[in-house]
C-alpha cells in the first residue's frame, strides 16, 4: 500500500488521480485552497475514509506545502508518491495585454509552487530514504510555442527543464523524480479560463480529435506510476503514434469531447 500526496486534487485530473489510486488500495492527501473538501470530493472521501486526507494548501506559500508534508506523514507514517498537480492558467490574448495579477499567478503556482512541493518532498524522501516525485507537464513542455499562451507555455518548459535537472541531482539516491504528461484535457483548467470569451469552433475541432477526459488519462497514469522503478521516467499519454492515428482516423470516428 503505497501513501500518495495529490496538489491541487480537488477536481480534474488531480482528483481523478486520487479516485485511481484510492481504487488501487493506496492512501492519499488531498489538497487544494479551500478550507475543506467540494462536495464531489467529500463524496469521494466517505467512501474511503480510512485511506484518505484532506489537507488545505495554497502550493504559493511554502509554510503551506510544509504542513502538507507534515500532516501526511502524521496520518500515514510516510509519503511514496508526492504528485506537484496544482497548477493555474490565464486568459487566452497576447502577452502584452496580461495583467500582472496574472502573471504572478502563474509564475507563483506554476513555478515556484512545483520547486516548493520538489524541494519539501526530496528533502524528506532523502531522510525516509525512499519516494516517488512526479511534475505534471503542459503546452510548452514540448518546446511547442502556440501564440496567446506563451506565459502558460513558459511555466510548463521550466517545469520539464527543473524536473530532468532534479533527476539527475537525485540519480544516485533512493528518490526517483518524474513527469507525467497528460495531454489536452477536457477540464475546467481549460474549459473556463478566467475572462473567457468563449471556446472559438476551430479548437473544438481540434479538442475533439484529441482532447480526452481527466478520468480516462487517470485510469491510464496510475498503474503506470504505482510499477514504475525508473529515475527520470515520463509517462505520455498522447503519443505522437496516438495523434497521428486520430487525424488520420477523424474524418470516420466522431469523438465529441467539448
Amino acid at each position: 500500500m503505497k501513501n500518495v500526496v495529490i496538489t491541487g486534487s480537488t477536481r480534474g485530473l488531480g482528483f481523478f488521480m486520487g479516485k485511481e489510486f484510492l481504487n488501487a488500495g493506496c492512501n492519499v492527501t488531498f489538497s487544494g485552497r479551500g478550507e475543506k473538501p467540494n462536495e464531489n470530493l467529500l463524496s469521494l472521501m466517505d467512501q474511503y475514509k480510512d485511506q484518505s486526507l484532506y489537507v488545505r494548501c495554497d502550493v504559493k506559500n511554502k509554510a503551506d506545502v510544509e504542513n502538507l508534508w507534515n500532516e501526511s506523514v502524521k496520518k500515514w507514517g510516510s509519503v511514496d508518491i508526492w504528485i506537484n498537480n496544482a497548477g493555474v492558467n490565464y486568459p487566452e490574448d497576447f502577452i502584452y495585454n496580461i495583467n500582472s495579477e496574472y502573471v504572478e499567478s502563474v509564475i507563483d503556482t506554476n513555478i515556484k509552487g512545483m520547486i516548493y512541493g520538489s524541494q519539501i518532498a526530496s528533502k524528506n524522501m532523502l531522510k525516509q530514504d525512499k519516494g516517488q516525485i512526479w511534475n505534471m507537464e503542459g503546452l510548452g513542455s514540448n518546446n511547442m510555442i502556440v501564440s496567446k499562451t506563451i506565459l502558460y507555455g513558459t511555466s510548463k518548459h521550466a517545469l520539464t527543464y527543473f524536473t530532468r535537472g532534479l533527476a539527475k541531482e537525485l540519480s544516485k539516491t533512493s528518490v526517483k523524480v518524474g513527469r507525467l504528461s497528460p495531454g489536452m484535457m477536457a477540464t475546467d483548467f481549460i474549459l473556463k479560463q478566467p475572462e473567457s470569451k468563449g471556446i472559438s469552433e476551430s479548437f473544438k475541432k481540434i479538442f475533439n480529435i484529441l482532447g480526452d477526459k481527466p478520468e480516462i488519462v487517470a485510469k491510464f497514469f496510475i498503474p503506470r506510476i504505482l510499477k514504475n522503478t525508473k529515475n527520470d521516467a515520463h509517462i505520455m499519454w498522447l503519443t505522437t503514434s496516438k495523434i497521428i492515428f486520430r487525424f488520420a482516423t477523424s474524418p470516420f470516428v466522431k469523438r465529441k469531447i467539448i
